[in-house]
């Protein structure tokens, strides 16, 4: 699958293995994880105000379309949080992040 960022340098750096919506995905040491899945798919997540796909906007942590979650449910700013060996992600907000009331 074509990615929508080419990289063009430092692809000598160490690879790591993180997992977004379950499915395994290469990237290097030092990536942030926008740059670590934008490498890889065409978009970050879909809006969940329409669905449209989004990759971001700013890529400095100033407009918040680029949040992505934890499989345990903790949101994550894509474009300015380093990517991690291991890391398993979300890209839509998974249901154990909603309390339940009771």
């Amino acid at each position: 699958m074509s990615g929508r960022f080419v990289r063009l340098a430092e692809a000598g750096r160490a690879t790591i293995t993180l997992f977004v919506d379950g499915v395994p995905m290469r990237s290097l040491a030092g990536d942030t994880l926008m740059t670590a899945i934008l490498t890889a798919r065409a978009s970050l997540r879909r809006s969940e105000f329409g669905g449209e796909r989004r990759a971001g906007f700013c890529l400095m942590g100033a407009c918040q379309d680029c949040w992505i979650w934890t499989e345990d449910g903790n949101r994550l700013r894509a474009c300015s949080t380093p990517a991690v060996d291991g890391a398993r992600l979300c890209t839509q907000q998974p249901a154990t992040a909603w309390p339940t009331l009771s």
